[in-house]
């Protein structure tokens, strides 16, 4: 790992304290510019949610925006699996948007998506890298000089004293954390984490999380953390212990973004995290999340929930199909490699997998092409990545609710449309499907699924995925100027394809 200051001579510590002098203002534009880090761009109006799955990353495009931004207009998808945009959001990997690790981000249409625009000024001209972090250094040896000198100096004139230390009865080694503290949660969880290398039969790949799902070995994560390895690639798991196994993909399911991977000889005495319930989490409440942000394994971060519900698309770039979900919104720290790792309660119980950010540009982390955290990021609530986990377990295939509506992906605020024809000419509404027996037509414009507000066809989806087939839902919809209901029983569809 490289530092700031590598490659800069660090000027000998003086004999004597220096008289102090006067430093000039520096502005923040330039003290970046001047400590050898590199001026990110101005970040992008249009940032979306990435994929948290972290580096070294599959080049993919930038990745697309947050709140389920839809695709290019006149595009459509069946309300239980769309075909893929022409610009989907990300996953929380590292790209733009709002991805896995990515996820799509949020404000469509040019300028001040999250805000006024922002015009950076130009660099100040440099002066050598050394030039500001000597002189950062130089204060530091003042400092401690001149405190040196002052302590030396008290502690010559103390008569009543053979010491100025102050000595702790116990040391920190031997300091009690309760469990319900953060230290006490993380060292509960993290033997129970792991970080994941997924490679393809090419040799590309990259890092992220999971989490053990119980004694048999199976790891819970993203299915963007290890679609690489998926068809003849290679999956290694090593816990913070530095033991390391090889494991096998058992299934995947690529709209819900989850995926089930298997220890090969997975050891006894594995401890799966405890599942919380994400349906009686609150916002406000204390998050800590544990993942590999930018291959730093068995790193937490800790936060709180900002928000429940948050409709968001994600894709990682490479033209496959979206993933939809409803999410848990937080400000813990979440990066490139978080993917597919714990997003746990004050409790240490597991309420989400994170799997997206927003990011407010791509390239911002030393021009990488993956942007950091801004305090936004996206987690698969835990209810229905065990519904989903369980489903690949048992079946090695992903099954997804459906209403046998195609809907428009466009970016709306106005509901999800039904579209007036479905993918490859066939029928926008399933003849004898859920959208059919309650009487929905091409054109109907849904605005409401239970007690849920839909703002466009991707929200819709990700709020149909978080219930399972034989639910029943009620469906709140506008025609011809009129708001009507209707009691609809979501059917089932196998498999993504």
């Amino acid at each position: 790992m490289s530092t700031e200051n590598e490659g800069n001579p660090v000027p000998p510590a003086p004999s004597a304290p220096p008289v102090p002098v006067a430093s000039p203002a520096v502005s923040p534009q330039a003290a970046a510019s001047e400590g050898g880090a590199p001026t990110p761009p101005p970040p992008s109006a249009h940032g979306g949610p990435t994929s948290a799955h972290g580096g070294p990353e599959p080049t993919h495009p930038g990745h697309p925006p947050a709140y389920a931004a839809a695709p290019n207009g006149g595009q459509s998808a069946e309300a239980g699996w769309p075909p893929p945009p022409p610009a989907t959001p990300s996953y929380a990997d590292g790209g733009a948007g709002a991805g896995y690790d990515g996820m799509t981000g949020g404000a469509g249409g040019g300028g001040g998506g999250w805000g006024a625009s922002y015009q950076q000024p130009a660099p100040a001209p440099k002066k050598g890298r050394g030039g500001l972090i000597a002189g950062i250094l130089v204060a530091a040896l003042v400092a401690g000089g001149l405190g040196g000198g002052l302590g030396y100096t008290l502690a010559k004139n103390d008569d009543t004293t053979g010491s100025t230390t102050v000595s702790s009865s116990t040391s920190g080694g031997s300091v009690k954390r309760d469990a319900d503290t953060v230290a006490g949660v993380a060292a509960k969880a993290l033997p129970s984490t792991v970080t994941i290398q997924a490679e393809s039969s090419s040799g590309e790949g990259g890092t992220g999380t999971g989490f053990v799902f119980d004694t048999q070995g199976h790891i819970v994560t993203n299915n963007h953390v290890v679609a690489e390895a998926v068809d003849g690639g290679k999956l290694t798991a090593t816990f913070p212990s530095g033991k390391k196994y090889d494991a096998e993909v058992v299934g995947h399911a690529q709209g819900y973004d989850v995926a089930v991977i298997k220890l090969k000889n997975a050891p006894s005495g594995l401890k799966p995290l405890t599942l919380g319930n994400s349906d009686e989490v609150a916002v406000g409440d204390s998050t800590i999340a544990i993942g590999a942000p930018f291959g730093l394994s068995n790193t937490v971060t800790t936060g709180i929930i900002s928000a429940k519900n948050r409709p968001v698309a994600s894709s990682d770039g490479s033209g496959s199909q979206a993933s939809y979900m409803s999410a848990l919104q937080t400000d813990a720290s979440i990066n490139p490699g978080n993917s597919g790792g714990p997003l746990l309660d004050a409790q240490g119980n597991v309420i989400g997998i994170n799997s997206a950010i927003q990011s407010s540009g791509s390239g911002g982390m030393g021009g990488t092409g993956q942007s950091g955290s801004i305090g936004l990021g996206f987690a698969i609530p835990i209810n229905q990545a065990k519904y989903v986990a369980q489903q690949l377990i048992k079946t090695g295939k992903p099954v997804y609710a459906k209403i046998g509506a195609s809907v428009s992906l466009e970016d709306s605020t106005g509901g999800a449309k039904i579209t007036d024809s479905g993918s490859g000419g066939s029928s926008a509404v399933e003849s004898g499907g859920p959208a059919a027996k309650a009487g929905l037509k091409p054109g109907d414009v849904i605005t409401k699924l239970d007690d849920h507000v839909i703002d466009s066809g991707p929200t819709l989806i990700g709020e149909i995925w978080t219930h399972q087939p034989g639910d029943k839902v009620t469906i709140t919809y506008e025609r011809d100027g009129k708001t009507r209901t209707a009691e609809v029983t979501l059917a089932s569809r196998v498999g993504d394809n």
